[in-house]
């Protein structure tokens, strides 16, 4: 029973259908693009939900 499980153990370290380093690097690079590229978009649109935020729990509080 133990080999049973060392040797499933060995057989998950040799898989290779997993994400690789570059894949997920590339993933990364194209996020902060998109950041960069809609910067002021998302400003506009995480402020205004704030301030939304704000004024509801200002009318919750009163």
């Amino acid at each position: 029973m133990n080999k049973c499980k060392l040797k499933g153990f060995k057989d998950f370290l040799k898989e290779e259908e997993g994400m690789g380093t570059v894949e997920i690097i590339l993933i990364i690079v194209v996020l902060i693009g998109l950041v960069i590229i809609f910067k002021n978009q998302l400003r506009s649109l995480v402020e205004s939900v704030f301030e939304k935020i704000t004024s509801d729990s200002n009318t919750v509080m009163s």
